[in-house]
């Protein structure tokens, strides 16, 4: 069997339906893409980009007439396509998705009787921000790409198509649909539910604007995520319910453990829960791309001496590294590290990094 389409359909064109047709387009310029979205404007940019051949939203009988499609819309949107388009769906067209849940939309297929023409797919991968404009090739670079299958005709698939999107840089994985919903929840959706939990925390007892003023470092690292689309993680929510249900359960015994260690005033416990936890955490591959977007920053010592800000962006500069955003923190968490530097990729970041010691500044990573 070869895996060689001609033509491939994009059902939203967000932030990683973007991405995923972008790095496509990149490898493989000679595919023609085509793609619909829930406005009219996705799609008059991605064809003023030269992404996509049509500049007018597709019908359903248009969206079957490929060699692949990618559902690339909220899961619960995705769902609703599958219906919609299997009358019109040629047996050898592959269907595929990004979403980050399978349970709901593999039930679906199984109910359509399509799982022999379906794979799941996940790029975990993206960022705070939503939509085509912030789309980028680069997302799915050295990102793992999980993939499903629930027939043995989809098995025997699974190769073809891991290799395809291997080629685009990611790294693929394949797992059962629940072995996959279980996972995610550990790793995305349960730090995304505590997330806003923390936030909601901190507004809820901001008197007088006091939290909100001197939230800084450890509270902006862990709840930068809280800034995703709220429609799409209520999607998440909604369709991954048990698996994140579950997920939470263990946590309050985890939180609940921790709570009592604190009471009883256990020092000894306490600090082999933190020690426990630092070995793990600094066992992780940080700098790869993964379900949290990519964080590539920096944080320095401040010299005592004026201009310090403008001499690390001009050391910078002249050596042609693009700077996402500098400035001081005033709630010191490192002993002495105050300027915070934040890169726009892991090669900036690593080249800043080099620079910055050659000049004697003394650097922090979280």
């Amino acid at each position: 069997m070869d895996f060689n389409p001609k033509k491939i359909v994009f059902v939203g064109l967000g932030l990683i339906g973007g991405s995923v047709a972008k790095a496509i387009h990149q490898t493989y310029p000679d595919i023609k893409l085509y793609a619909t979205a829930g406005h009219k404007e996705t799609v008059e940019a991605a064809h003023n980009d030269g992404l996509i051949e049509n500049s007018e939203l597709l019908s359903d009988e248009k969206i079957a007439d490929s060699d692949v499609v990618f559902l690339c819309s909220p899961v619960l949107k995705n769902i609703e396509y599958l219906s919609r388009i299997k009358p019109y769906l040629k047996p050898d067209t592959l269907i595929t998705d990004v979403g980050s849940v399978k349970g709901d939309i593999a039930a679906e297929i199984e109910k359509l009787g399509l799982s022999d023409q379906f794979i799941g797919g996940h790029p975990m991968t993206g960022s705070e921000n939503t939509g085509y404009a912030y789309s980028d090739p680069a997302f799915l670079e050295n990102a793992y790409y999980l993939l499903t299958y629930q027939s043995d005709k989809a098995k025997e698939i699974i190769p073809y198509f891991d290799k395809f999107i291997s080629s685009l840089g990611s790294q693929t994985m394949i797992l059962k649909p629940d072995e996959h919903d279980l996972a995610v929840a550990a790793i995305s959706h349960l730090p995304h539910v505590i997330s806003a939990s923390l936030v909601n925390l901190v507004r809820d007892n901001n008197k007088d604007d006091l939290l909100k003023t001197i939230a800084a470092g450890g509270f902006r690292d862990i709840t930068r995520i809280s800034s995703s689309s709220p429609v799409m993680w209520e999607n998440i929510c909604l369709s991954n319910k048990d698996a994140i249900l579950k997920m939470i359960d263990s946590y309050e015994d985890i939180l609940n453990g921790f709570r009592k260690s604190i009471e009883d005033g256990d020092g000894a416990v306490i600090k082999s829960k933190f020690q426990s936890a630092k070995d793990f955490r600094d066992s992780l591959p940080v700098r790869k791309s993964g379900i949290l977007p990519a964080d590539f920053t920096l944080y320095s010592d401040l010299r005592d001496e004026p201009g310090q800000i403008a001499t690390v962006a001009t050391i910078l500069a002249a050596s042609g590294i693009s700077i996402k955003n500098i400035g001081i923190i005033h709630n010191r968490e490192f002993e002495e590290g105050v300027l915070q530097i934040e890169l726009y990729s892991e090669k900036d970041f690593e080249a800043a990094r080099e620079l910055l010691e050659a000049h004697s500044y003394k650097l922090h990573i979280r």
